[in-house]
């Protein structure tokens, strides 16, 4: 089965992963904002741990209303634009394509279900360091596990066959069908150190290594499975220890809320704070601690330009 995709956010995260696909020759469709005129002459290029790439002549477009109907949509715009999505979505989509969510945070999957019900929806999360360097460059540091999970009824055939996809290309992915704890096992990284490295302008290494700054990762951690479990998460006790240990073993890395915020671009803080906070108290668990990162954030947002 050759399957079609589109990339609908061709930053960091989708300029890797749709930039591996199109490299093994997959039928791959990049919808570009800013970058667009600059791919357009001088192509995508991924600087990667495992082997770099050149696309020199991507199917690019600045528009989804210009882009072929795909079979396989991934999402990996900033959530803080999902209010366009729908819009932007109805043009590429048949009627058996799957949309797939690579985003941060919680919410997305039914926000979505709810705009367009008719839509095949599956959650992802990627576990990398990549960021969009310049126009049309990617720098990849390492990791790049992509963990997906249906929301509603997909085809698993499909499904099956994107993961097959995503091997041949050297992308390791987890199918699971379990969202709920793939979307809270991802918030105890994020909740911590994006938040963090904006509030206390450091970068990861410096976060993971400081004793006092630590403490505040693990009690923001240990806050955030617990709340999940509430919710019906299934994380075990030795995630939190499983976390720690990668990031000391990271390359210093600036996640992308400090990069947003550098740049002075809006940040997730609805989908990565306000949704999970709201969720969990939904469910009879107060995150007491994720509510001061919360409003420590929204206030260096109402006051950053």
């Amino acid at each position: 089965m050759a399957l079609s995709y589109a990339i609908i956010g061709t930053g960091g995260i989708g300029g890797y992963y749709g930039g591996r696909l199109a490299h093994i020759g997959c039928d791959v469709h990049f919808l570009f904002h800013s970058d667009y005129e600059f791919v357009k002459q001088h192509g995508l290029q991924v600087d990667s741990v495992n082997g770099n790439i050149l696309l020199p002549t991507p199917q690019a477009y600045h528009r989804t209303q210009d882009m072929p109907k795909c079979d396989v949509i991934f999402v990996s715009m900033k959530t803080v634009n999902n209010h366009l999505l729908k819009d932007m979505l109805m043009p590429i989509l048949h009627e058996h394509s799957v949309v797939v969510l690579v985003q941060n945070g919680l919410g997305m999957e039914e926000n979505l279900s709810h705009e367009i019900p008719h839509a095949s929806i599956v959650g992802a999360t990627a576990f990398i360091c990549t960021t969009k360097v310049g126009p049309g460059l990617v720098h990849h540091a390492e990791y790049g596990t992509l963990t997906i999970a249906p929301y509603n009824e997909c085809d698993i055939n499909v499904l099956q066959q994107v993961v097959a996809d995503f091997e041949k290309a050297a992308v390791s992915v987890n199918l699971g069908d379990d969202l709920l704890s793939i979307r809270w096992k991802k918030l105890v990284w994020n909740i911590p150190y994006n938040g963090l490295t904006v509030v206390l302008n450091a970068a990861t290494n410096e976060l993971t290594f400081n004793k006092d700054s630590r403490q505040i990762i693990i009690d923001l951690m240990t806050e955030v499975v617990e709340a999940g479990r509430c919710c019906g998460a299934k994380i075990s006790d030795t995630f939190i220890s499983k976390m720690i240990g990668m990031t000391e073993k990271m390359t210093p890395y600036s996640p992308s809320m400090r990069l947003d915020y550098e740049a002075k671009r809006p940040m997730e803080i609805e989908t990565m704070y306000s949704n999970p906070i709201a969720i969990a108290k939904a469910h009879g668990y107060r995150m007491s601690k994720t509510e001061i990162l919360e409003k420590q954030l929204r206030f260096i947002a109402a006051t950053m330009y």
